[in-house]
């Protein structure tokens, strides 16, 4: 789905294929971070759950090169093991109202792609780093910093993906971010969007449903309960898709039927999962979000 312009209320369209086939299962490395286990022994983990795809966080990459390890030789194992790296997690400050913050957030931006590469991957998150608190950024000038980084994106052969961050002063809600992935006129611009973060920044949970497939190639999966509140809900209290209040069927439902193929990702901080086995971890996340995949095509 690379290369392909975000459009806002596009015709919905049904799947031409068995939604099991066309929908696909990743992991986020941070679902497990309170375990600290090495990134090649979470490919392991993963790979055995039965997930098509994992998303590291750009720590893990990097202490995985610099404990000596060669990243091509992870490249290969993660290939080895069937799966795919759709997307990582990386912090450069991109969006930086300082501009030599924003140059330097640029080079490391370069130099995380450039590893993401190498390990085979073919996206990386741009999420608000550096800019979560005031000043609120003019949209304008944050749709010139996106364009310039989709740009060296294209240059490396990443695709960096505009991720919302629900508690952030900047790219909080729904339309901001597809405001500027759709201003930058880049046909590989793209959003990385997340239940959680949607629920967090005050947008509507149906607002998800105006952006087509196009727009959303990895999507955040996790579930949050009815307290704490909004304002109060943190990443720590995310729970398993269908163990919380969001209405995820419905969500996924409408997401499916405008034409999602991509990968939902499962993504969550919750102490207790660190304090579990692993691989139960990792199989629960999966029949949980198998689950509700199949509730949304019921």
């Amino acid at each position: 789905m690379a290369g392909l312009v975000p459009v806002l209320g596009s015709t919905p369209v049904m799947a031409e294929q068995p939604i099991a086939t066309s929908v696909r299962f990743c992991f986020n490395t941070a679902t497990l971070r309170g375990q600290k286990k090495p990134l090649s022994e979470l490919v392991e983990v993963v790979a055995k759950a039965g997930y098509h795809a994992i998303e590291p966080w750009m720590g893990e990459i990097e202490t995985h090169r610099n404990s000596g390890k060669s990243l091509k030789d992870l490249g290969k194992q993660i290939r080895d093991a069937g799966l795919e790296v759709p997307s990582a997690i990386g912090f450069a400050e991109w969006i930086s109202e300082d501009p030599v913050k924003r140059k330097k957030g640029l080079e490391q931006a370069k130099k995380d792609m450039e590893l993401v590469r190498e390990i085979g991957g073919t996206r990386i998150a741009a999420p608000p780093s550096g800019a979560t608190q005031t000043p609120v950024l003019d949209l304008d000038a944050v749709t010139e910093r996106y364009a310039t980084f989709l740009k060296l994106g294209r240059e490396v052969g990443i695709i960096p993906q505009l991720e919302m961050w629900g508690f952030s002063k900047n790219l909080s809600r729904t339309s901001e971010v597809a405001q500027v992935a759709l201003n930058t006129g880049d046909p590989s611009a793209c959003i990385l969007a997340d239940i959680y973060h949607i629920h967090k920044g005050g947008s509507s949970l149906n607002t998800i449903q105006l952006l087509s497939a196009q727009a959303l190639q990895v999507f955040h999966m996790n579930d949050f309960p009815a307290n704490p509140t909004r304002e109060k809900i943190v990443d720590a209290d995310r729970v398993y898709p269908g163990d919380g209040v969001a209405p995820l069927g419905q969500i996924l439902g409408r997401m499916i039927l405008a034409g999602f193929r991509g990968y939902l990702s499962l993504e969550l901080f919750n102490p207790n999962y660190y304090k579990k086995d692993a691989l139960v971890v990792a199989n629960t996340g999966l029949e949980k979000m198998k689950a509700v995949v199949a509730k949304a095509m019921a």
